[in-house]
């Protein structure tokens, strides 16, 4: 059972940076239970507002319900209560509610509830969906707002009017004018988090309507980086964050829009890079060329300093 009430996991959040870790697999393609709780602890040696399990960078879109269930336990298990533990949750109706329930039973903190599958609905429709999640728990729910699955400020007024345990909105629309409305009509009812790949980019624009924090694949692999982006982020120190932008985020961007899928395939090219490796992507995406893993590293070397490696059965 959660530690939070909806209301103090939504603050919480909005208070610092916010972690996606990747999902490890093994040589067999098995959710690698130890990899990643070994990931989830190294990870909390830093500072964090909410680790995300099985959410997007954590490839929740190749994931099996049952490997869902697992990945959540497990993140929920090795954070002990240090940070609120997120989970994902979405597909159909039926299964993003099973899912939302799933991850409460296990001990989760809230619900990242992504775009359904396949179907593009209206806003009775997508209203319908999420207001069915937000009843089947007692969980703080996160809408992420992208894809097949936008609300309108309309639709998120009357959402939140009908269900208090809806706490959060992460834009993965990067529609200003949208947000714009959103933060406008709702104010502080709600917490907002940037999601658009890769965040950091547009963490200072964004800051300004009121999104106070935002989820950072790259913490993943330059955790240090990332914690002090994002500090000079909230300081609005405009010289460090050029700085970051021109050393380390903007190229990171170039490289990954190499290739389709790539937000996901180099992030466990990160990890690959310091010696943390959490096996390969799953299909449909692919893994990233030698040549660009080799770019990714040398990158990676003007921003973090090298960890120690890890054994190779670590």
């Amino acid at each position: 059972m959660s530690r939070m009430t909806p209301a103090e996991m939504a603050a919480t959040l909005g208070g610092g940076l916010l972690s996606f870790p990747v999902t490890h697999f093994d040589a067999n393609d098995q959710f690698a239970e130890g990899a990643y709780r070994d990931h989830c602890a190294w990870m909390l040696q830093h500072e964090l507002a909410g680790l995300f399990a099985a959410g997007g960078t954590g490839e929740f879109f190749s994931l099996k319900l049952p490997e869902v269930a697992a990945v959540v336990k497990a993140a929920v298990a090795e954070t002990a209560g240090k940070t609120p533990v997120v989970a994902g949750a979405g597909y159909g109706t039926g299964i993003a509610v099973e899912m939302a329930q799933s991850a409460e039973a296990a001990g989760a903190d809230g619900i990242l509830l992504l775009p359904p599958f396949l179907m593009v609905p209206g806003q009775e429709g997508l209203a319908a969906h999420v207001e069915a999640v937000c009843k089947a728990t007692k969980l703080g729910v996160i809408v992420y707002n992208r894809d097949n699955a936008v609300l309108t400020a309309d639709t998120l007024e009357k959402l939140c009017d009908r269900n208090p345990n809806l706490v959060g909105f992460k834009d993965g629309v990067g529609d200003i004018e949208l947000m714009m409305q959103v933060y406008a009509r709702m104010g502080d009812r709600l917490t907002y988090i940037g999601g658009l790949p890769t965040a950091e980019t547009f963490a200072p624009a964004y800051l300004e309507m009121g999104v106070t924090t935002y989820s950072s694949a790259i913490f993943n692999f330059v955790p240090d980086f990332a914690l002090s982006f994002y500090r000079a982020v909230r300081a609005r120190d405009h010289a460090t964050i050029m700085a970051g932008l021109r050393d380390f985020v903007l190229p990171y961007i170039a490289l990954r829009n190499r290739g389709k899928g790539y937000a996901v395939s180099i992030v466990k090219a990160g990890m690959t890079a310091i010696g943390r490796s959490a096996g390969p992507v799953r299909t449909p995406l692919v893994d990233l060329k030698p040549v660009e893993l080799a770019e990714l590293k040398a990158l990676i070397a003007r921003v973090e300093p090298a960890p120690p490696m890890r054994a190779a059965n670590a």
